[in-house]
């Protein structure tokens, strides 16, 4: 092009000299200009300061403004995303719409090693819409790809939060531990490769990167055994009253399950043929133990039994409801209901079986209550 249209000068930063009227707006002139001159022949000359814009970039930009068009096979997957970037930074939409949807389509295994460059460029505004449904989809369907991902260590501590909130990670806790470790650790490439090897100071040092990741991670979703092979080596990074609280859970916790044994006591005793498979619809460590969630999880489904440890004694309540739950105030009276107890987790002899025989009032739903069953004595 002619030294009328623009020039490079690399100092601190990139200075280009254009024609005003064939690449800026009035929208744009303020972010853009700095220094505007008037020559004889009335055409309008200005100083354009794009210190983030590379000049090879740039020229793709101009190949677009005058022609219209221009082919992306033959430009890397990265140089893609820069003019991404830099269309946006020049308003022009169309563009960043059409490479949005080009990388969609075209390049999505890309996307997926690169995923902390596709999220840190697309939540940067509200212009890359297309990318942030990409990214949250991607969290939504496919997150171990994001684990995995050849960039993750370099995932910023914002991002690793979101990932480590999301509801999919909830269903894997220990590969999560695993690899917000494994971030952890690859911020500090001055500790030593084995954690056997680790110093207080070395202890602290990874404590203090991980600071603010460690309360979202839901580490009582754990078995016992997960936590004291995989989790109890780093303790010293965790929160000393979290650190004591999950000790106190997990160590001292019965690896017995006596919830498996009073349902298999129940049927033995009865001499009922079980042939149902059982469903795990509500975990209060894991959905909260407020009547409002029961209600949100459990109304409208029948069939179902509610198992309740005491929390200061080691009784076991329950009942069966073949009924659906509801939360409009109501009495029920479901025929082949029960309610029981076990007062002993050591001895399943000794349990109390209360069948719903007469009456109208054996179960109650609403929104205030949990699992409301109700004995009456007349």
């Amino acid at each position: 092009m002619s030294e009328n249209i623009y020039y490079y000068n690399f100092n601190a930063e990139i200075i280009l000299k254009l024609n005003l009227s064939s690449l800026i707006g009035p929208s744009d002139k303020k972010n853009f200009i700095t220094n505007v001159k008037k020559k004889n022949n009335d055409r309008i000359l200005a100083h354009i300061k794009l210190p983030n814009i590379l000049p090879e970039i740039f020229q793709i930009i101009l190949r677009y403004i005058y022609w219209g068009r221009f082919s992306l096979e033959k430009y890397d997957d990265s140089d893609i995303i820069r003019i991404l970037v830099a269309a946006n930074e020049f308003g022009l939409q169309e563009l960043n719409i059409h490479l949005q949807t080009f990388l969609i389509e075209n390049k999505k295994n890309w996307m997926n090693q690169n995923f902390n460059l596709i999220y840190q460029t697309s939540f940067k505004n509200d212009s890359f819409l297309k990318l942030q449904d990409f990214c949250k989809e991607m969290m939504s369907k496919e997150l171990e790809k994001i684990f995995n991902s050849i960039d993750f260590n370099s995932i910023s501590e914002k991002c690793l939060i979101s990932l480590i909130q999301h509801e999919n990670s909830q269903k894997n806790i220990i590969q999560v531990w695993k690899h917000v470790l494994k971030w952890g650790i690859a911020q500090n490439p001055e500790l030593p490769s084995d954690p056997s090897n680790y110093f207080k100071d070395d202890f602290n040092t990874l404590k203090n990167t991980l600071h603010h990741c460690i309360p979202f991670i839901k580490f009582y979703n754990l078995t016992s055994k997960e936590f004291v092979e995989k989790v109890y080596p780093f303790k010293k990074v965790i929160p000393k009253e979290l650190r004591e609280k999950l000790i106190k859970d997990f160590i001292y916790r019965p690896i017995k399950k006596p919830e498996q044994k009073m349902i298999k006591e129940i049927s033995s005793k009865n001499e009922i043929k079980n042939p149902y498979e059982f469903k795990l619809i509500l975990r209060g460590s894991r959905d909260g133990f407020s009547p409002s969630k029961f209600h949100e999880i459990r109304d409208n489904q029948s069939h179902t039994i509610s198992i309740i440890k005491m929390k200061y004694s080691d009784e076991i309540l329950g009942g069966y409801n073949p009924d659906i739950w509801k939360s409009d105030k109501s009495w029920g009276a479901p025929k082949d209901g029960f309610m029981f107890s076990f007062m002993n987790k050591d001895n399943i002899k000794d349990y109390i079986l209360i069948r719903v025989t007469r009456g109208k009032f054996a179960t109650y739903n609403d929104v205030d209550c949990g699992p409301a069953f109700t004995v009456v004595l007349f």
